[in-house]
């Protein structure tokens, strides 16, 4: 029997919740208040980001590890937020406790305010908003080189300044992009568009793999319930609505043709779970066969599952019985493990929750796996794909 702590866990997907001088301490100051801003809400009686007059999200909503109240209640200001949510000094010490090696590390404003981002102003201060988060997140990941592992986000609404950002990220040591799942929700060419294939041979020829987390694309918040239904039910809802919609992602890859297109690359379903996509794969399949794809595309050499077995990979983190499941029809080669750390719904045990420590998870639930495949899952996968030493 093998001992997970024999084993140099990856982390696929973890957050850095953003500190409130980020744009502020880096970016000209003739921008003013365009540039994004924590300051308080007095109408919510919490600290947001801003960017002009627009509230983007409350500065606590990502950093919920440990705290005593239910989503989407959250800290109401930076500093009642846990450190290691931040500081990545005290992070690293909890990652030690919890037996994990390395993180994969995700924005959160950046993300999930895009079109905000996309919209505050000229292209010169957009682009300077992507640079200097990416900069930020490189100088935090070389607190830990080969433990804390930066993927960087892009300005994709322009694509020759995509690809040289994709130059410079990749040159400063990130190890992935971050793309929108829906680049049609921001005025641009839907994701199928050969107009991206400029960006996925850029990916392709740097071996970095792109990765779509969810709630990439652009959010609406207010559209999953009505009032009635509740806040918590609610929020509960569109969490299950994003994970669902990288179905939508992961068909768009393999109809599209963008992995028969570009054999090479490598993409990630991020904090989608793993449960649903031996019924999504086994569904293309039926699809592809039964609406005559193979007749319209004969140079399609391969199945989606097939597609899906060589070009992308699933990340999972509460799964209990789906998850084994998903693990035992589609074998562990296209599996990664995740914390979400330190989200609402992260592997974080505290008094609203019910996560448990990520070893004890791992152990309670995927201690029949062969140390062939659990190390697949919780190490040789992640580091394979990230090119990691």
């Amino acid at each position: 029997m093998y001992d997970l702590r024999d084993i140099k866990i990856i982390d696929t997907d973890t957050h850095v919740v953003e500190p409130p001088d980020l744009w502020t301490s880096r970016m000209s100051k003739k921008w003013g208040d365009l540039v994004p801003h924590v300051r308080w809400d007095e109408q919510r009686g919490d600290e947001a980001w801003f960017v002009s007059g627009t509230r983007m999200s409350a500065v606590g909503s990502p950093a919920m590890a440990g705290w005593h109240e239910y989503p989407p209640n959250c800290p109401p200001r930076f500093e009642d937020t846990d450190p290691r949510s931040w500081d990545p000094g005290k992070r690293l010490a909890l990652m030690d406790d919890y037996g994990i090696h390395a993180q994969i590390l995700y924005p959160n404003v950046a993300v999930f305010s895009q079109k905000t981002l996309q919209s505050n102003g000229s292209n010169e201060l957009q682009l300077e908003c992507v640079r200097a988060y990416n900069d930020f997140l490189t100088e935090w990941a070389q607190f830990a080189p080969g433990r804390y592992i930066p993927v960087g986000i892009l300005p994709f609404w322009d694509m020759e300044a995509t690809l040289a950002e994709i130059d410079r990220i990749a040159a400063a040591g990130h190890k992935g992009l971050v793309f929108t799942q829906n680049p049609a929700a921001f005025g641009l060419p839907m994701l199928t568009d050969p107009y991206w294939d400029r960006l996925w041979a850029s990916a392709q020829e740097k071996k970095l793999p792109i990765n779509f987390h969810i709630a990439s694309g652009e959010v609406d918040l207010s559209g999953f319930g009505h009032e009635s239904v509740g806040t918590h039910a609610n929020y509960g809802m569109m969490g299950i609505s994003f994970f669902m919609d990288n179905a939508r992602t992961l068909s768009q890859l393999i109809f599209g043709g963008i992995c028969d297109r570009f054999p090479d690359l490598k993409f990630v379903s991020v904090e989608s779970g793993i449960g649903w996509m031996p019924f999504a794969l086994e569904g293309m399949d039926w699809q592809w066969k039964n609406s005559g794809v193979h007749k319209e595309h004969p140079n399609y050499e391969l199945l989606p599952s097939e597609y899906f077995k060589r070009q992308i990979y699933g990340c999972f983190w509460f799964e209990q019985d789906s998850a084994r499941s998903a693990i035992e029809q589609l074998g562990a080669d296209n599996i990664l493990y995740e914390t979400d750390y330190p989200h609402p719904t992260s592997m974080s045990p505290g008094p609203a929750t019910d996560a448990v420590r990520p070893d004890d998870y791992l152990r309670r639930n995927f201690a029949h796996l062969s140390e062939e495949d659990a190390r697949k899952i919780l190490h040789d996968n992640a580091a394979a794909l990230y090119n990691l030493d």
